[in-house]
């Protein structure tokens, strides 16, 4: 099982990886960059899986959309789920499509009950699809609708208690939606309930016209790093072990040393948080 900070594996790093087999505890790949049929990807695939634990990060399961969920697709990433002896498979709290056309955007939603039963359903769907538990993640957002009854950590926490799904909680995103729109984040670690977090997602932003976006293409920014360090000292006082934190990088991508030291950072914070906390109490 995964444990500890790993890094989301892209595909310019998966030769080096394979070929010098760095002390990674473990990694995360983009599922939809590796549904085809055949090919070399799939081989490497193959490959990670006898060296590292592996888990799935999906962007196309369309969780929140009105389109009917896509058999075709939830059947490739099951095959790839057992192909890779996955640890769990995840993907986000938005809608991708409409009307089959795919936006490539994590885009929200309104946080009502309607929309709370219509997730949840589907939810439900995927995960007995799939045979596992899904891990569901928090987005970053750059509107709000005057619908939303809940907040999306309320909404989140809601969902799990109705679907026993996970969370994957991204502190990169809290941080953003809490500088874009104002958001509590008191209030949001009070609504989430920490047994359900199983993994946790690091990344950089970017700065554009007063907003921050989730750019995935920079180092982890100060005060995420100070917000990560603040959730597991969340975690350790609800009495939750370790949980695996990923850094993820899509644009821009470095060499894979700087992943390593992201993730070395994050194992430093996580090891403090946790001595901390437990002094304390």
């Amino acid at each position: 099982m995964p444990a500890g900070a790993g890094i989301g594996l892209r595909h310019c790093h998966i030769d080096a990886v394979l070929l010098e087999r760095p002390s990674i505890p473990w990694l995360e790949l983009l599922a939809d960059n590796h549904l085809a049929d055949g090919g070399a990807t799939l081989v490497q695939v193959d490959a990670l899986a006898r060296h590292y634990p592996l888990t799935l990060h999906c962007v196309g399961m369309n969780l929140a959309g009105t389109d009917p969920l896509d058999p075709d697709y939830l059947r490739r990433v099951d095959d790839l789920r057992r192909r890779s002896a996955a640890a769990w498979v995840s993907d986000h709290l938005c809608f991708t499509a409409i009307d089959g056309r795919h936006y490539h955007e994590l885009l929200p939603f309104p946080y009502t009950e309607s929309t709370l039963c219509h997730v949840a359903a589907r939810v439900q769907r995927v995960q007995e699809r799939l045979g596992m538990p899904l891990a569901v993640e928090n987005v970053s957002s750059y509107l709000r609708f005057r619908e939303s009854a809940l907040t999306e950590a309320e909404f989140l926490a809601e969902l799990s208690a109705r679907t026993d799904c996970g969370l994957l909680l991204d502190v990169n995103n809290l941080y953003v939606n809490q500088a874009n729109h104002g958001d509590d984040l008191d209030a949001a670690l009070a609504a989430l309930p920490p047994w359900r977090v199983q993994e946790l997602h690091l990344a950089g932003f970017a700065q554009r016209d007063g907003w921050l976006l989730d750019a995935h293409a920079a180092p982890v920014a100060a005060p995420v790093w100070a917000l990560y360090e603040r959730v597991q000292r969340w975690l350790a006082a609800a009495g939750v072990g370790a949980v695996p934190t990923l850094i993820e990088w899509d644009n821009d991508i470095p060499e894979l040393g700087t992943l390593r030291a992201e993730a070395a950072r994050a194992d430093a914070i996580a090891a403090r948080a946790s001595a901390v906390t437990a002094a304390v109490l």
